[in-house]
């Protein structure tokens, strides 16, 4: 099974360039890289030229104009070239480790979203580690302890890997446990419910959105903690000005039974 990761992105070249860096190190390396860049400047677009010299696997550079944040619209663009069978979706400030590619290929099955899970940096560890391009996924357990009690990140547990107990994991979940920034599932799943719904513009809840309309479609949540969590580095709140309006679509949706977006990849 080949696997697609479609990472997005806006104006963060440092944030890209330490995850594209940390791709280089998967032990599972039976993947490509998609680049989701939702308008960014030239910079990102020469990191990614960059990488793709540097890199020992396929990355493509997948743009859209500036218009606002649309995230929703980039990742179905970046889903429609994507090779793989299966993809994994990581937000562009989420560094992996290397078991990533192989923890979510383990954890994959049809009819299931993988929700993975993730360990926050803190704004001043984070600014070290972008202005160093430090290997934080090359890390020892015993680092991340040196690093969690000088309050560098918020916890520790999910730094075990331990993807098994699959009858366990498969238990179901409640849509709000997907979280945007690291979730998997296969494509043709993705494309059964159309992709995320691009009517869900600026931030907030398209992610939830698209775990509700799967759940209507059959397609269930399952836990990818202590296997597929990533290091989520600093940034300042996103523009909240549209959630209102995208909470209110959102609970539309839950008292509905819709399972296809409305603005999806079908209206690209």
């Amino acid at each position: 099974m080949f696997i697609s990761v479609i990472i997005s992105t806006y104006n963060r070249p440092d944030a890209l360039k330490l995850i594209l860096s940390a791709f280089d190190m998967q032990s599972d390396r039976e993947f490509e890289v998609i680049v989701a860049d939702d308008g960014s400047k030239d910079d990102t677009r020469k990191v990614v030229l960059q990488k793709m010299i540097d890199c020992s696997y396929p990355i493509t550079h997948v743009y859209q104009k500036d218009e606002g944040f649309r995230l929703a619209r980039i990742r179905n663009l970046a889903a429609t070239k994507a090779k793989g069978d299966y993809l994994i979706f990581l937000d562009g400030d989420c560094v992996p480790r290397p078991s990533f590619i192989s923890c979510h290929r383990r954890l994959a099955q049809k009819n299931f979203l993988v929700a993975g899970n993730r360990i926050l940096l803190k704004e001043e560890f984070t600014k070290f580690v972008l202005a160093k391009q430090d290997p934080i996924y090359a890390y020892s357990f015993f680092k991340w302890v040196s690093v969690y009690l000088k309050h560098g990140i918020n916890r520790l547990h999910p730094l075990i890997v331990f993807p098994y107990f699959q009858h366990l994991r498969n238990l179901k979940q409640k849509w709000k446990k997907a979280r945007g920034c690291n979730f998997a599932l296969f494509k043709d799943d993705y494309f059964k419910v159309d992709g995320c719904d691009s009517d869900f513009k600026g931030w907030g809840y398209e992610d939830s959105d698209l775990a509700i309309r799967l759940i209507h479609a059959g397609i269930l949540i399952k836990s990818g903690r202590y296997a597929t969590g990533v290091f989520h580095l600093y940034h300042h709140e996103n523009d909240r000005s549209r959630e209102k309006e995208n909470l209110e679509k959102l609970n539309e949706r839950l008292n509905s039974d819709i399972a296809k977006a409305e603005n999806g990849i079908s209206k690209l």
